[in-house]
């Protein structure tokens, strides 16, 4: 029988089981907090993102969570520096021309700081004369980076990147590192 769980990666840990990079000391990896065999992520998450993954032993389920042809909507939870504008949630929802070519149009909107968050470690840089702003951004394709990246294309770097649900499955206050069966 098939095995999915979600899992609440940290910050700074690998989307993968191995390290395959050149660094002198061994960076996080999945393999840190995830001891199950057979069980691989459908789809990536940046190192320094935050969130959920789902891994699953099932290659068809793998494959509607990861590839972009079956259209499964991420939500983030973003930390922008400064104020969100309602023409850049206006530019985010009518997708923005990335180097890579335009996204599709996405869910924006402003938000509180999410209730419940735990404290990333390390914090993130905090400049007092600059003032920060949340947004939840739902996306149906997943390019490179592509949220940093949206955000970035409308004058509101990303400071903190969460995602918090891959179409019905949430984080439902899983702590980070920690898993449970889907």
């Amino acid at each position: 029988m098939a095995r999915t769980i979600i899992f609440n990666k940290p910050y700074g840990v690998l989307s993968q089981f191995t390290d395959k990079g050149t660094q002198s000391s061994p960076r996080a990896t999945l393999s840190d907090y995830i001891h199950l065999p057979g069980v691989y992520p459908a789809g990536r998450l940046d190192r320094d993102s935050e969130g959920l993954m789902i891994l699953t032993s099932d290659g068809a389920l793998q494959a509607r969570i990861a590839h972009p042809k079956f259209k499964a909507p991420k939500v983030y939870w973003v930390q922008v520096e400064g104020d969100i504008t309602s023409d850049a949630l206006k530019a985010l929802h009518n997708g923005v021309t990335l180097k890579d070519g335009r996204t599709r149009p996405a869910k924006a909107r402003a938000i509180l700081e999410p209730p419940g968050l735990w404290i990333r470690n390390p914090p993130i840089r905090v400049r007092q004369s600059i003032p920060e702003s949340w947004l939840e951004l739902t996306i149906t394709e997943g390019r490179n980076r592509q949220v940093r990246r949206m955000t970035a294309a409308v004058g509101f770097p990303t400071l903190r990147l969460i995602r918090a649900c891959i179409g019905d499955w949430m984080l439902d206050g899983l702590a980070p590192g920690d898993w449970r069966d889907a």
